[in-house]
């Protein structure tokens, strides 16, 4: 299994609340995560204990430039973020280097696994008869 790793502990809130659905990582990485492979999210940093947030499944995998980022994909990466120089100043301090318009990214969308998601309980929830 892969695993999916944040660093940054500020993200493990936003991951548990379905707020971070996205990661935009440096480089084209879609070799590594493929659309439909099952990861591991978690949040620590390298050579230390990681704290394990959930099952995820890959949903998608977009290899573009920097300059193609939509707000979407930032939406989706940082809900407290709106523009691409936050996103791009964001990489920079994880990445230790400047970042420009023509780099390649990878936006990798994902969805929690749950054991079994509300909307579906509810689905399968008997109705009760209607009267007349």
């Amino acid at each position: 299994m892969y695993v999916l790793n944040f660093y940054s502990p500020v993200f493990v809130d936003q991951l548990r609340k379905g707020r971070k659905t996205a990661t935009i990582r440096l480089g084209d990485k879609s070799r590594k995560y493929a659309q439909g492979t099952v990861v591991l999210v978690t949040v620590g940093f390298q050579h230390a204990p990681r704290e394990r947030i959930f099952e995820a499944v890959i949903d998608t995998v977009e290899v573009k430039r920097v300059s193609e980022i939509s707000p979407r994909d930032i939406e989706h990466d940082n809900p407290e973020f709106r523009r691409v120089d936050e996103t791009v100043h964001f990489l920079e301090q994880i990445y230790g280097r400047k970042i420009e318009s023509d780099d390649t990214v990878t936006v990798i969308r994902f969805s929690q696994i749950s054991q079994r998601p509300p909307d579906i309980t509810e689905r399968l929830r008997p109705q009760a008869p209607s009267q007349n």
